[in-house]
């Protein structure tokens, strides 16, 4: 449990650096276009792919961590023993539908690594490259659902505490 814990952060901190490289593609794009007329053929695409391999492989870090955003006004109300079973409820449901877009997701990321598709732009890139983000991050964030399940349902997570950062 402590490992996945560090590979989930380790991965939030991976995740953040795409956010900052893709920043800077952008800026670089920008730059490049309109003060030099000097368009890129990569910076727009692989700062998509940055993006979404940023998003995706974060999930699991920010569901531990309670960076989700929660409508929690009926939640509030109940006691804290029924809020734990509605909390693990919830990671059970996020768990299903974690392990339905992993199954999904690595069909039409295998499918497309078969048939060697690729993007169609000029920079041409596999597009299983950018495909392979959605079962790797989905399956993350099953394990997490899981392990926040059972956080709630034993009590370990104390339904009344303030929930983490990147402590």
């Amino acid at each position: 449990m402590a490992y996945f814990q560090f590979l989930t952060k380790a991965l939030a901190w991976v995740a953040a650096a795409l956010f900052v490289m893709a920043g800077f593609m952008l800026t670089y794009e920008v730059v490049a276009r309109y003060f030099f007329s000097a368009p890129t053929i990569w910076a727009a695409e692989l700062s998509q792919l940055a993006l979404i391999w940023g998003s995706l492989l974060a999930m699991a870090w920010l569901l531990g961590a309670r960076r989700h955003i929660a409508v929690d006004a009926l939640v509030d109300l109940l006691s804290p023993e029924q809020r734990r079973f509605t909390e693990a409820f919830a990671m059970l449901c996020i768990a299903a539908f974690s392990a339905l877009v992993t199954w999904k997701g690595w069909d039409i990321f295998f499918d497309s690594f078969e048939r060697g598709r690729t993007t169609g732009s000029m920079l041409d890139l596999p597009t299983w490259v950018t495909e392979l983000a959605v079962p790797a991050g989905f399956a993350l964030l099953f394990l997490q659902a899981l392990l926040e399940a059972w956080r709630s349902l034993t009590g370990e997570r104390d339904a009344d505490a303030p929930h983490g950062g990147f402590e």
